[in-house]
């Protein structure tokens, strides 16, 4: 999938920032929203099989400016100004596995104030869900590889602190992946 127009150099594009309570409130270089920790938003879609039983997990790719090399259940990116959640992650889905054209279902929502190589970080993550078996074609820039994981293997990783996960994904899955 070729990225949107917004989408050439990273540190160059434009994203939306928003305030603490979650407002889009202006824009600004992703480069400055990274090196002043101003509040953003991103959204993210979990890929499960269509029956339900495994969970698309990735590595991301070890180019990337934040988190580099560290894995991740939520294919997504930053919100672009004047776009929705919902329509960044159907854009992020296409970009990063080469899905397109599938229901998103609304998971949750978190604000996370966290850091990066000592760094604030500051981003409300929007997650939704869809069902999809493949094929998928990995954005060679973003995604370094990926496969399937049942829940339990998933939750098994989540739980050693050591693992390199993507930590604003492990915040927001919490609440979720540990519920009955």
């Amino acid at each position: 999938m070729q990225p949107s127009a917004n989408h050439g150099r990273p540190d160059e594009e434009v994203v939306a920032i928003f305030d603490s309570a979650g407002n889009e409130c202006g824009t600004a270089k992703r480069s400055r929203v990274y090196s002043e920790g101003l509040w953003h938003a991103s959204a993210g879609v979990l890929v499960r099989s269509t029956d339900g039983n495994r969970i698309y997990v990735h590595r991301r790719s070890d180019s990337k400016a934040v988190f580099a090399g560290h894995h991740d259940c939520l294919a997504g990116g930053v919100v672009d100004p004047g776009e929705s959640p919902e329509q960044t992650a159907h854009r992020e889905l296409a970009e990063e596995l080469g899905v397109g054209g599938v229901e998103l279902t609304p998971l949750t929502q978190v604000s996370w104030d966290g850091a990066w190589n000592g760094r604030a970080l500051r981003c409300h993550l929007f997650a939704y869900e869809t069902r999809h078996d493949g094929p998928f074609v990995h954005q060679p820039s973003e995604i370094a590889d990926g496969w399937w994981w049942t829940r339990e293997e998933l939750l098994a990783h989540l739980a050693d602190p050591d693992w390199l996960f993507v930590p604003d994904t492990r915040v927001l899955l919490r609440e979720f992946l540990t519920a009955p």
